[in-house]
């Protein structure tokens, strides 16, 4: 089935939407900031919220914001954007944002879980909007200082004031995301495909990957050091190739015998059976299971994340690369 996606750029987009608007950033982490920062210095008028006393709140004030608390800037704002991490957020919406909104007010968000999964249900009198640039807050700053930008993705959940889209639009360009195009998605759509990308290969597809291969060479006798090298730390090279040449610009990249490799191997790793617990991962996306997993993992204290984590952490790949790490000056100021 062909999809026909809808892309809007600068042309599209007119500020005069958010004009005369007061737009409440909650949340001033990486996102928070670089949003807040491209979209003042679109000549908007802005105000942030984060908690006093917090490296958040020192760099807020920083940047020449003075940061409020949630309520007085849900109270004072047309549009709020909710840029706290996903589990906090429908704490927060209920407590601060939910009392102080009315008709004609705006919510926005950059992510679409708490309104997939329905953790907040905002009122039908106002517009619920989605820009999601598709990457980091730090780049979505850079980009715009040097007259560029971030792609985003754009979403309308409900459309009260009959201009949704357009508020949506006009918050893309002040972020300069309309420069380098907004691409048409559901919360739906953008919030499943967000989270199979995360676990089935960004995150738990990739590290178990690494685990595995590393695991397999140390069992097999090989050092754990050249093991590193060999399934961890070439990996970026890999991937900085596929991120600027696509797959087939990757293989003509690397050696033919590591072309050969990929072509003639990578299927037995990536096998039906493992395609098949794709799908089923997905399917518990959909369906809420994965959803409702870690909502209530928080609301119980994360014992199981924190136990996964510490298991992580004491992988023998762990100690191996902080040692390797140590020998590369040029890792240092990342870390």
């Amino acid at each position: 089935m062909e999809v026909h996606m809808k892309i809007y750029y600068d042309q599209d987009a007119d500020l005069k939407y958010l004009q005369g608007k007061k737009i409440a950033i909650i949340g001033y982490g990486i996102q928070g900031r670089g949003q807040a920062l491209c979209l003042r210095d679109s000549g908007l008028d802005v105000i942030v919220s984060e908690l006093e006393g917090t490296p958040n709140y020192e760099q807020a004030k920083k940047d020449g914001f003075e940061p409020i608390p949630v309520a007085q800037a849900a109270q004072k704002a047309d549009v709020i954007q909710i840029l706290t991490q996903d589990h906090v957020q429908a704490k927060v919406y209920e407590e601060a944002i939910k009392p102080n909104l009315k008709k004609g007010k705006v919510l926005v968000f950059s992510h679409g879980f708490n309104i997939r999964f329905k953790q907040i249900k905002p009122p039908k009198s106002i517009d619920v909007i989605m820009i999601a640039p598709k990457g980091p807050g730090a780049l979505v700053r850079r980009m715009y200082e040097e007259g560029k930008g971030v792609p985003c993705l754009v979403a309308v959940h409900q459309d009260a004031s009959g201009n949704a889209k357009n508020i949506a639009l006009a918050y893309a360009k002040g972020i300069k995301g309309t420069t380098a195009g907004v691409i048409e998605t559901t919360f739906s759509e953008e919030t499943e495909t967000d989270l199979f990308g995360e676990q089935v290969v960004l995150c738990g597809g990739v590290t178990e990957l690494i685990k595995a291969g590393f695991d397999t060479l140390v069992e097999a006798g090989y050092q754990p050091e050249i093991a590193y090298f060999e399934v961890l730390h070439e990996l970026k090279l890999i991937t900085d190739l596929i991120q600027e040449r696509g797959i087939s610009g990757m293989r003509r990249g690397v050696s033919n015998t590591a072309c050969y490799g990929d072509l003639s191997r990578g299927p037995r790793i990536i096998s039906p059976k493992t395609r098949k617990e794709m799908k089923k991962i997905l399917k518990e996306i959909v369906k809420g299971k994965f959803a409702k997993e870690w909502i209530a993992e928080n609301e119980q204290g994360r014992p199981n994340f924190d136990r996964l984590l510490a298991e992580g952490d004491n992988h023998l790949i762990e100690k191996v690369g902080k040692q390797l790490r140590d020998m590369m000056p040029w890792m240092k100021k990342t870390q």
